[in-house]
Formats: structure tokens, sequence, C-alpha cells
């Protein structure tokens, strides 16, 4: 199924375009490359700045649902491998990318085999071994740590480390998806030395989820959560020679447009992570001339889910939006497609996205041959007004706000702080309150929001609301895992108090049909075959409105015009690479 390609491996379901662009926007056109050139003879010492509007909060990716904690840890922990933007898997931790040629991947697809490079040590000084990254696969499948990333992992039977170099991961059953485990970085490895005392419920009392060790090129030596991180270079890296800085400053915190500032115009930083600023800013800001923005247009979407629980009431230990209880009008289809239609996609993209976005019907958008053609958005207000009628819900009481059976149709819709996201929120609720809804906007510090902290009700794990807004996409160029996210498996995927809010389905979908399609995917060696169930997926969740895509949105960082070496793919986090940066000398 793969190429051996020296130290690479070329994945033939990304022959088609991956959409991937780099918007260079001085001039407001779109150029084709992702990559800027390090040039030789760069002077050890540099201090590298960041800045994170969305500060991070924990070091350790496989205990937050937010990416911004994902591309701190990056920068010093590894996994055994990833992808790059061209669709090839790139060895980090692994001295080879199994292939059916040189044994790794077995021939019955049951099982793959990692050769691990040797002489590479944590940053402790203490060797890194086969038996740490069996004990990473602990830590991610057990349920009582609740790790964000167990789903990449349910159809692992075993990891073995069968001597110091070499471990075997065997599947429960034929798995086509073998490349997911232990990739990307939902695949970075733990210190099993640092973590074994810190399993099951103490897994988030760990110290080394604030000041990891890592394999990575730089280490972390202060870390203030929702504040600064600060790193140095790590001498037992393996290429410590060769990196460019001594110090990296992660600075967290403001907001989206004085991060982007402070690289395009000022120059006071270097880059500027997940910029999110409204189109007509983002153009001024760009003729500062300090720097310029990096884009990928890779499987990123803005979107919007509906509850299918009901947020408003309660158990009898107080847990909201428990699956068993049903949204009072989300579980009518015809009240989410009215909700659908009311939301003007269109004027979402061209005022507050730009070049950086562009409208979407479909969850799963990348590679771009699962990016199914059966779908199509429209904006109707007339039309969802037909609908909710024929739901029986009408303004009985002549306050603006249709109703039914004494219930109002009021909705909480809430989402992270952020002004593109709450212009967003304005023109839903606009076009919501014009269908007779109410709407209350709710704002939540993205912190907390991605966090996936069990005990703080704003999580958009605890969904304790009726919509909410946010930006996903599969991190890998197979989908399994992230269709995955839509899977009941009688409620055991559903975040909720008995699994310590660890699972991935936000919406609190149940659909056999749904649940088999994807059963049938994991199992289905035939790539056209396997391309058809996660189209019939996708087409499943948009076209009764489960959920609802706004923009595939491009991922778009600043950088600096000094900064060099910055590579993106959509398939890593834009840290991935951080071991290539160096900054000029102009």
């Amino acid at each position: 199924m793969n190429k051996f390609l020296r130290r690479t491996v070329f994945v033939p379901l990304l022959v088609l375009s991956l959409g991937l662009t780099l918007l260079l926007s001085n001039c407001g056109k779109q150029q084709t490359t992702t990559t800027t050139q390090p040039t030789s003879g760069q002077a050890n010492g540099e201090v590298l700045k960041l800045l994170f509007w969305q500060a991070p909060t924990i070091l350790n990716p496989h205990l937050s649902t937010g990416f911004k904690d994902a591309e701190a840890s990056r920068i010093t922990l590894e996994p055994l491998a990833s992808y790059n933007q061209k669709g090839e898997l790139i060895p980090f931790l692994a001295a080879e990318i199994p292939s059916v040629a040189n044994g790794g991947i077995a021939k019955d697809g049951k099982s793959v085999t990692w050769k691990l490079k040797q002489g590479i040590k944590w940053s402790d000084g203490t060797p890194f071994t086969a038996e740490d990254v069996v004990f990473t696969y602990q830590f991610i499948s057990d349920p009582k740590v609740g790790s964000t990333n167990g789903g990449t992992y349910d159809l692992v039977k075993k990891v073995e480390a069968l001597d110091d170099h070499t471990v075997k991961v065997t599947f429960k059953t034929v798995n086509p998806a073998w490349s997911l485990p232990f990739v990307g970085s939902e695949g970075m490895i733990l210190p099993a030395h640092v973590y074994k005392d810190f399993l099951a419920e103490k897994a988030r009392q760990a110290p080394a989820n604030l000041l990891p060790i890592g394999t990575g090129p730089y280490k972390v030596v202060e870390f203030k959560p929702g504040d600064v991180v600060i790193y140095e270079l790590n001498p037992n890296f393996r290429e410590a020679d060769k990196l460019a800085f001594k110090r990296i400053e992660l600075k967290g915190g403001g907001d989206s447009t004085s991060a982007t500032r402070a690289v395009l115009q000022t120059g006071e930083a270097d880059y500027a992570y997940n910029v999110q600023v409204e189109a007509p800013v983002l153009k001024g800001l760009e003729a500062g001339g300090k720097g310029k923005l990096a884009s990928n247009f890779g499987s990123l979407s803005e979107q919007i889910l509906l509850n299918q629980s009901d947020p408003n009431k309660a158990t009898a230990d107080g847990e909201k939006s428990n699956w068993k209880n049903p949204h009072p009008f989300f579980s009518d289809e015809k009240v989410r497609q009215a909700f659908a239609l009311a939301i003007d996609r269109d004027t979402i993209a061209q005022q507050l996205y730009g070049i950086t976005g562009k409208p979407t019907s479909n969850f799963l958008l990348l590679p771009q041959q699962y990016n199914s053609a059966n779908t199509k958005y429209e904006f109707n207000l007339e039309k969802a007004k037909t609908l909710l009628d024929q739901a029986g819900w009408k303004d009985t009481n002549g306050n603006g706000i249709r109703d039914k059976n004494g219930v109002e149709m009021q909705v909480v819709f809430q989402t992270t702080v952020n002004p593109v996201r709450q212009k967003t929120q304005q023109i839903v609720k606009q076009g919501l309150q014009s269908i007779g809804v109410g709407v209350e906007l709710k704002n939540v510090d993205a912190g907390i929001y991605f966090s996936s902290d069990p005990s703080n009700n704003d999580t958009l794990e605890h969904f304790y609301a009726d919509m909410q807004m946010l930006a996903t996409g599969n991190t890998s160029p197979d989908p399994g895992t992230y269709m995955k996210d839509y899977i009941c498996d009688g409620g055991k995927n559903i975040p909720q108090k008995a699994n310590n809010w660890s699972g991935n389905n936000y919406s609190r979908y149940c659909n056999p049909e749904y649940d088999k399609l994807w059963q049938q995917s994991n199992q289905e060696l035939n790539p056209e075959k396997r391309k058809e169930l996660f189209i019939k997926m996708n087409d499943i969740l948009i076209n009764n409105n489960i959920l609802i895509p706004l923009i595939h949105r491009a991922d778009v960082a600043a950088i600096s015009n000094k900064l060099q070496g910055f590579e993106l793919t959509p398939w890593d986090r834009n840290t991935w690479n951080i071991k290539d940066w160096k900054l000029s000398n102009q």
C-alpha cells in the first residue's frame, strides 16, 4: 500500500491535491509554497519569540483538546514519525518507516513493527527505549486517565517491546490505518520513568504535565500556565549542534490582532500562532513590512455543533447534557435544517475571513478525494421559517420567540473569546432571530474551553449549551480517527461524568448506521471502497444537519521576514519542524 522512499513514505491516497497554499499577502495574492529555506552560517544563541493569544495551559498533549497545548508540547515532545505537507511519512524517533518490503507492515494487515533510532536520550539524560513507547500506549489507552487521544488507539490490541529499539503494534483486526498510533501530534511519546507513578486518576497530577521531559530540540525550563513558556536548547538532542536558538520565549494571552501586529508591523516577535483577524484589519497589518502570512488550507473547518442532548435538564447527580436526555428541539430534523438554512456562510467568509477562509458544506475536507460532492449549503430564511412552522414551532405569546408545548425556542450559543468568532456569532444570531429563535451568546476563554478539565463545566466536552463553535479537522491523511468522533458506541464515546468527560462525540449523537459504517471502514483494505464509506459518513452528518460546517479555514500564522525554515503541514502542529527554524541576519 505504501511505497518506501529512502527515509520517507509517500501515501498514494494523497496523490490528489491537498489544497495547500502559502499566502504571502503583502500583495494580497496566493503563492504556491509553504517553505522558507534556512540560510547557512546562522549564529547559535538567538532568542526566538513566539506569541500565542490562545495561551497553553498544559504541556501534555494527551490531556488536552486544544491545538494550542499540542503546539507548545511539540517543541519538546516527539512522535515516532509524522506526515509532511506532501503526505510523506517522515521519521522522528523511528529509524525507518515501516513497509511491507522491509517487513515492518505485516502482510495480513494486523500488525506493524517500528525500528527505533539508537542513542536517543530524554532531556534529563535518560536513554529513550521501546519501553517508553509501550508506556505511552498504556497511558493513553487507560480509560481512567481520560486521554483526549484515546480514540486513535482503540483498534490497538497490544504494544510490545521486542527489544530496546523495536516496538510491535498488534491490532484487534485488519487495520488499513496502521500509521495512526504514535504518529503526528497525537503520537507524541511520553517518558515512562517520569510518568510511571502518575497513571489512572493521578495522570493530571504529574509534574511533567507542566515541565515536560522530552526528546525534542528544546526543553522547558519555566512554565506559567496561561502566560509564558520558556525553553532552552536541549543539550541531549541528537542534532543539538544544528539548533539555532539557545532560548525560546512563548508568550501567551492577549488577542490575535495584537499578536499579529507584533510580528507584521512592529517586529517585536518572530511568530504569531493561529491568526484569526478580520480580513480588512489583516490587510492593514500586512502592510507593516516586518513579516508575512503563512497559510495552509488543510483539513481545518470552523463549525457549529448542535447539542443532541438537553443542556438544561440535569440528572440526579447534577449532570447536564446527558446523552440519555434528548434535546427539546434539536431532536427534530426539520428544526436542525431550519437552523442551517438561517446561517449566512457567504457573509461570514467575505466579511470576516477574506482570503483566509471559504464557505464549506462538509465535515471531512481532506485529503481531497474524501471531500463529498453530495452536499451543499444554502441561506434561505423563508424556507427556514416554513420548516419551523411545519415542525409546530410558532410564536403563540407574541414575544418574538417561537414556542411549542410551553418550551421557548431559546438557545445558548458558546465559543471562545476572539473578535472573528464573536462577529461570527453576531451574524449567526441575526439570522436565527429573524426566523424567531432567541439567542444568548456566551464566550469562554480558550484556555478553559479547550482544557478538557473534567472539573470545569465550561469545556467543550461538557457542552452545557445548545450550540457551540470551534475549528477542527483530521490530523492525519487517514481520516479514521476523525470520523470516529461521531460514533456513539453505546454512549462510550460521549463525554460524560461516567467516563471522566473523555469522549470525543461532543454533540451526543447516536446513530447505529453511522457506527456500522465506521466499523466497516476500519477493516476495509480496498482504498476506493474505504473512501466511499468515509463519504457516506460525512453525508449522514451533513444532510441530517447534526453539525453545521461554516468555513474551510486556513491555518494561518504570522512569521517574521527573518524567520527561515518554517514549513506548514496539515497533518501536524506548526512547531513540528522547529529544529530547522533559524533567524537570518538581515
